[in-house]
């Protein structure tokens, strides 16, 4: 049996899952890569995305390990992720069930099923225009304090992504549409197959993570002055202040930013 399942999804199902009628779900497939796929599937008219894991093979541990990496083992890190987003107040996937079971680490079965978030676009989507159609002012200055903020909060309480780029922001569209203020901007963060959890999250992380945003955003016409928009919000300081004390800082933030702009280009 599951280690985990929501009363929405146990009602849905029809009872308890066991562990096997779990791992061997499919639906619409979204990623499959090795011995991990994602994909929606509906069940008693609700649909659910999931993440099915089959284990990592040792080549992809000791390859993590050289590297100076934790490995990602199962859905134990998304799981882990989901209760730490949430107990922040941040918004993110809604847990329907959970479960791993074996003992050899590098063949751990494991899955997390979460509901979906639609009707809901990214970030990414959502913007695409930008940089020919001009949005409305007030709308793109609260997505950049909104994404700023749901960063530092992340990164004040020891949590770093990895994949933090704007399509793993969701709006729902429902919501946006009955939105009156701007400031509550109902920003999802999805994707936390990665996130990586300490007391205190190591420098080189969080500039991944900046890097990672400020690069999603250059072709939705980011500019620099929305750049130091976002630097006020996420550091909660005046430019002249955080610039004195950490102007190495941005600077590498940037020159990562840079970096994948043009690795990007070659492609």
């Amino acid at each position: 049996m599951p280690s985990e399942v929501s009363q929405q999804f146990e009602k849905d199902w029809g009872g308890l899952p066991n562990f096997d009628e779990l791992m061997a779900l499919d639906g619409e497939m979204y990623r499959q890569v090795a011995r991990r796929k994602t994909f929606k599937f509906d069940l008693n008219g609700n649909e659910y995305f999931a993440k099915i894991h089959n284990g990592v093979g040792w080549r992809e541990i000791i390859k993590n390990l050289v590297q100076g990496r934790k490995p990602v083992l199962g859905a134990r890190n998304e799981y882990d992720a989901i209760y730490a987003l949430t107990k922040l107040g941040i918004k993110t996937m809604t847990l329907a069930a959970y479960g791993q079971r074996g003992f050899n680490l590098a063949e751990l079965e494991s899955f997390v099923i979460t509901e979906s978030l639609e009707p809901a676009i990214s970030l990414e989507d959502f913007c695409a225009d930008w940089a020919v159609n001009k949005p409305e002012r007030r709308l793109k200055h609260a997505l950049i304090k909104r994404v700023a903020s749901i960063t530092r909060e992340l990164h004040e309480n020891g949590i770093n992504h990895r994949d933090l780029y704007i399509c793993h922001f969701l709006l729902n569209e429902s919501e946006l549409q009955s939105l009156i203020d701007l400031s509550e901007l109902p920003l999802y963060l999805i994707d936390l197959h990665r996130v990586q959890i300490r007391p205190k999250t190591p420098q080189r992380w969080l500039i991944k993570d900046l890097a990672a945003l400020y690069f999603s955003s250059m072709d939705i016409g980011f500019t620099k002055r929305d750049f130091y928009r976002f630097v006020r919000e996420y550091s909660k300081n005046s430019l002249k202040t955080e610039f004195r004390n950490n102007k190495e800082f941005w600077i590498k933030v940037e020159k990562k930013a840079l970096r994948l702009w043009a690795k990007h280009l070659k492609y």
